[in-house]
């Protein structure tokens, strides 16, 4: 497999676009080792309170997060970009095993490679509690829906 990931840095806002796009749509697949793929090999991340090191450590992860985080749904948002790093504020929804919904709000800081694979990402999230009526994020976006902006509530 390619280690490239287009688009490539320095981004546009097209570009910029893509890329969020991009990664949407493959955190909405829940497939670990298909969302590592976007990484560096030896990617760092900070994600809450959590420290992650490298593709094994992230599909380990993920694993961890989508086995208690059920039916999840996410929605990401360019904030802004520069160069070769882009701002993203993001949105999910998903239940955990006693059925309680959750909305969880979250900004993320990414920073690729020459190649176009994410060589840092930094997450800061916070979770509200939702009823099931609250929801309103349904599994992936539908293609007419990319690009439209998340609602701060």
């Amino acid at each position: 497999m390619s280690e490239d990931r287009p688009p490539y840095p320095p981004f546009t806002q097209e570009t910029a676009l893509q890329k969020v796009q991009a990664a949407e749509d493959a955190w909405n697949t829940r497939d670990p080792h298909r969302v590592a793929l976007a990484y560096t090999p030896d990617s760092t991340w900070r994600n809450r309170d959590t420290f992650v090191r490298g593709r094994e450590e992230i599909v380990a992860f993920l694993t961890r997060k989508w086995e208690r985080e059920l039916d999840y749904a996410l929605r990401k948002s360019l904030w802004g970009f520069r160069e070769n790093r882009i701002a993203v504020r993001f949105q999910y929804e998903c239940h955990d095993a006693e059925g309680q919904w959750w909305r969880s709000y979250g900004n993320e800081l990414w920073e690729f490679d020459e190649h176009g694979l994410m060589r840092r990402r930094e997450a800061s999230i916070n979770d509200v509690a939702i009823t099931e009526a609250d929801r309103r994020i349904h599994g992936p976006r539908p293609s007419d829906e990319y690009g439209a902006d998340i609602p701060l509530r």
